[in-house]
Order: structure tokens, then sequence, then C-alpha cells
């Protein structure tokens, strides 16, 4: 789709008028009808609010003219649901959530970075040696890896996650192995429901939030995992059978 089309659309989908729309990004409404009519596109800072309005890449408002891969570990960034945000809230199509999340880069050494990845790759077609070896070649010659100093922290990310394990190990969760690392985790795929006395069901994460945590098997009883969650504001354990049956919230701890 054109660019006019697509700003219709979004508009549509949002259910604003041309005038709400307008007011919202600080242009005219004769400018949003210029927009959709094709006569003009919007300049670069108002593509920047369109986007964080509407949630979607600027390449996306574009017509999509561009192949965005996530710079730090090489994932095609195809949906605009998997971009990571900046600390406004906006989208950035440099990358992935699970890489970028809140303005915050959420690896700080290619090797971790590798090893999860490589758990992902794996396939009847593609060993975990050929995952290895890939990620190993592409990493560097992403933006990220080339600029790693120049983008970094300074270390400041991995010792908030060094905290949290400590915090999370203190805890003393009776069959939960030693937390040895912190994964990030889209609240989407570990948001489970939890069932109340009353017998309805409730989530506590949000889906579109990047989380850290891990998945540890029980050192009691076989089939059981442990399923660790936190960010600035909590710490949230909690123990499923395969494929998240069965939850159950063991821990929630505010920080």
């Amino acid at each position: 789709m054109e660019t006019k089309e697509i700003i219709l659309e979004l508009r549509n989908k949002a259910g604003l008028s041309q005038d709400e729309l307008a007011e919202k990004v600080f242009v005219t409404r004769q400018a949003v009808s210029r927009w959709e009519n094709g006569e003009t596109i919007p300049n670069t800072e108002t593509l920047k609010l369109l986007s964080k309005l509407f949630d979607v890449s600027i390449n996306t408002l574009l017509g999509s003219p561009r192949e965005l891969i996530c710079q730090c570990c090489g994932m095609p960034l195809k949906d605009d649901a998997i971009l990571g945000k900046d600390a406004d809230g906006s989208p950035n199509e440099d990358y992935c959530k699970w890489c970028y999340a809140d303005g915050t880069y959420t690896y700080s050494d290619m090797d971790d970075l590798i090893n999860v990845c490589v758990g992902h790759m794996v396939s009847e077609n593609f060993t975990e040696e050929q995952a290895r070896q890939y990620m190993k070649q592409l990493l560097p010659k992403l933006d990220y890896w080339k600029r790693y100093e120049e983008l970094s922290d300074g270390g400041q990310f991995e010792e908030f996650k060094q905290q949290l394990i400590r915090e999370i190990n203190e805890l003393s969760i009776a069959g939960m192995p030693k937390v040895e690392k912190l994964n990030a985790l889209v609240g989407q795929y570990v948001n489970l429901e939890y069932p109340l006395p009353n017998g309805a069901k409730v989530k506590f994460l949000d889906d579109k939030t990047t989380y850290l945590g891990n998945q540890l098997e029980s050192e009691i009883v076989e089939g059981l995992c442990f399923g660790i969650l936190a960010n600035m504001d909590f710490i949230m354990i909690c123990s499923y059978e395969a494929d998240g049956k069965n939850p159950e919230l063991l821990v929630y701890k505010k920080r």
C-alpha cells in the first residue's frame, strides 16, 4: 500500500476523524486530507509522531520500502508488533523487542545472545553447530555490535540483572534451582492465566512489555517447571506443568 492508504487505514482503525488526527500530531485537517489524497506525505518529525501514535514503524508508514532486521540479533522485523521501543514508547525499527526495550539494550555479551538464538534456530535442516557458526559470522556485522562501545551503557543494565538474580535466589523457593541468567522475554509469550478461588482467571503481565526471566526445571518434582519474571518494579515466580498447564503463582514481590 501507499502512504496515503496506510494513514487512512490506521486513522479509521483508531476511530479518529481527520480533525482529531490533526490535533494529535499538531497539523491542520487540510494537511491530513492532503496526505490521504496522496498530494503530500508527512515530514520527518510528523512521521515520528504518527509512528508513536499508531505504534507502527516509519518504514510501515512509507509503504515498507526497506527490509528491516534487528541490528542486535539479526531477526527479520516483518511485523511491527516485535519492534523494540524507545524510552518514550515510540517504535524503534532498528531492533526487536527482545534486544531493546524501553530505550535499554538487553544484551551486553555476544556469546549470551548466540546461546539464546541458537536454541530457537535448530531444526531438521539446521544443526546447532551450523546455527552457532552462522550467528558468529552475522552478529559482528550488525550495527549494535559494531558500535557497542558507543551504544552500550557501560555495564549498568548487566549490574541490574545481577542484582535481580541475587534477590530472586534469596527467596529460596523449595525445589527451584539457583538462577544463573535472566533473558529478555516478551509478555505475550509468558503471560499465563492463573485461576482464582471463584473460578475466574487472571493475567498479571502486559502482553506488549518486555521482561527479564527464565524457566527452570524443578529439582524435586519431575515435569514441573518454575517461571521467573522480573523488572524494575516486581519479581514474580510461578510453577507450571508442560506447555504452561496448571500454573500456580508462588511469589509476587514488589521491589
